[in-house]
């Protein structure tokens, strides 16, 4: 396991014991990031208009189509530790 596996999993560790609840806008960008990194691109079909959360989760991940899961790890691991 390479070190940055570690650390993403360290920081999905952490990312449950923030001190203070993230708003929304900062839960999508961890939600996001957290896809790309450990799926990859997004390839699900996009949710309807009455699942609003589900359809602004989707959004969020499709938005990092193309970033590498090394990058995604990192941006990653930067924001929860920034949370902190």
């Amino acid at each position: 396991m390479s070190d940055l596996q570690k650390q993403f999993d360290a920081a999905a560790a952490n990312s449950k014991n923030l001190t203070e609840r993230p708003d929304n806008a900062t839960l999508l960008k961890i939600y996001a990031l957290f896809k790309q990194a450990s799926v990859g691109d997004n390839s699900d079909n996009k949710p309807g208009f009455g699942d609003m959360v589900g359809r602004a989760k989707w959004e969020a991940w499709n938005g990092l189509k193309g970033t590498s899961n090394q990058d995604a790890m990192q941006q990653y691991i930067d924001l929860i530790e920034s949370l902190s």
